[in-house]
């Protein structure tokens, strides 16, 4: 094997765990991977190009690669032209990036032409289908380019003080954030619920995304956080020294964000980033969340539901609604020793006179004046020879200061 294919081999690896298709055995496969990525790798150059879009052909594939300012260059145009060719081109590029897959080739065609890029060839020994499979293709590919992605949660964990502390106990926080997160993935697992997780730092406190899309990913990626919080809650209760454990303060979102592969050394990184309007707000959210609070950004969004094969429409509201249903599956697994017996997530709200419970929507106002809608969420979690776990802040445990109510939706009969 070459050099600089054997500083890359532990990256190739991971490209294995997809299925083979029919035929096709380990090694033949892993040789079919090497001879498209290096074709791949040779194009993206070291970072200074992106791959915009791919199609196949009996023998290989035709692709659309191009240096990576050629993004805000068609996007904004020389500067001087129409707002409706400014709409088409963002439409266009939302469109192209937010693709998944390879495009059919009519449109494969009608991309080139509209970006001015001429296509290249990408030669293969084999038929893409056969050789490699398409969604293998599209794995592969995705590392050298940029993605948007609408639909997909985001959490954000920040461990507050953060900065007071001394370097020594801000390693030993986030040691324990990590812990916390590790734990709670290790109890999904034992309910078979495998959650393909993603985290980058933020110097005090992660990111954490599914790397798997729709309603039961995002609502999988809630039940993380719950579990998450729980094992931080149980890990202050045992510490001895208070400082070593972090005191959390979380927010949970689903908004659009561009998804990439950083150049790490000379190959694109195994793991994605992520920047968008979601970080964005869950920056802003967690600069008002109070101490041991949970909030929920405002999104209303199309998410694929792998049950029907639709994809429907859901707001927050919605979203946490679905969330309790799964939640049963999850009664009897042990937190400290003692049996699960119920997990209760809500968003808080007010009681009107006939006893139904509402649910308050604030507003944030950021530093530049944006304003951001959100919600407080709770989450009581009841053991059976345990004392219970609340997670969260009550809606009458929030400053004044917090946030202002700005709305109380259709009442629900929630629990006191």
């Amino acid at each position: 094997m070459k050099e600089e294919l054997r500083k890359r081999r532990s990256w190739l690896d991971g490209f294995m765990a997809y299925p083979a298709p029919a035929g096709l055995g380990e090694n033949q496969l892993r040789d079919n991977i090497i001879l498209l990525d290096q074709a791949l790798y040779a194009l993206w150059n070291l970072g200074d190009n992106l791959l915009f879009g791919w199609t196949p052909e009996a023998r290989g594939l035709r692709v659309i690669v191009a240096p990576h300012p050629l993004l805000t260059e068609f996007a904004l145009g020389d500067g001087h032209l129409p707002p409706a060719e400014l709409t088409r081109r963002a439409r266009l590029l939302d469109k192209l990036l937010s693709n998944q897959e390879h495009l059919e080739a009519a449109e494969f065609d009608r991309v080139a032409s509209a970006l001015d890029v001429r296509p290249r060839l990408i030669e293969l020994p084999f038929a893409p289908e056969d050789g490699l499979g398409l969604p293998l293709i599209a794995a592969i590919a995705a590392r050298y380019g940029v993605r948007l992605v609408e639909d997909r949660a985001v959490i954000l964990f920040d461990a507050v003080g953060f900065s007071l502390l001394t370097p020594l106990q801000q390693v030993v926080q986030l040691n324990s954030l990590s812990c916390s997160v590790n734990a709670a993935y290790a109890k999904l697992l034992d309910r078979e619920i495998n959650i393909n997780f993603a985290r980058t730092t933020t110097g005090d406190g992660f990111y954490i995304w599914n790397r798997m899309r729709g309603v039961e990913a995002n609502v999988e990626l809630y039940q993380l956080m719950q579990f998450i919080l729980a094992d931080n809650a149980l890990a202050q209760e045992r510490a001895t020294r208070p400082e070593s454990v972090p005191r959390l303060r979380a927010c949970f979102h689903v908004g659009s964000h561009y998804e990439f592969y950083q150049s790490e050394g000379l190959n694109p990184t195994s793991f994605s980033y992520l920047v968008g309007q979601v970080t964005i707000e869950l920056a802003r959210m967690i600069d008002n969340a109070q101490p041991g609070q949970i909030l929920v950004g405002k999104f209303n969004t199309l998410m694929h539901d792998a049950a029907t094969g639709e994809d429907v429409r859901i707001d927050s509201l919605d979203f946490v609604e679905r969330t309790r249903a799964p939640l049963r599956s999850l009664n009897g697994l042990r937190l400290a020793g003692s049996e699960v017996d119920e997990i209760a997530c809500y968003l808080t709200g007010r009681r009107d006179s006939t006893g139904l419970w509402g649910i308050s929507e604030y507003q944030i106002a950021d530093k530049h004046g944006l304003i951001h809608r959100v919600y407080n969420a709770k989450i009581n979690i009841h053991r059976r020879n345990g004392e219970p776990i609340y997670l969260g802040l009550r809606e009458e445990d929030l400053p004044v200061t917090v946030a202002r109510t700005v709305a109380d939706p259709d009442l629900h009969p929630l629990h006191a």
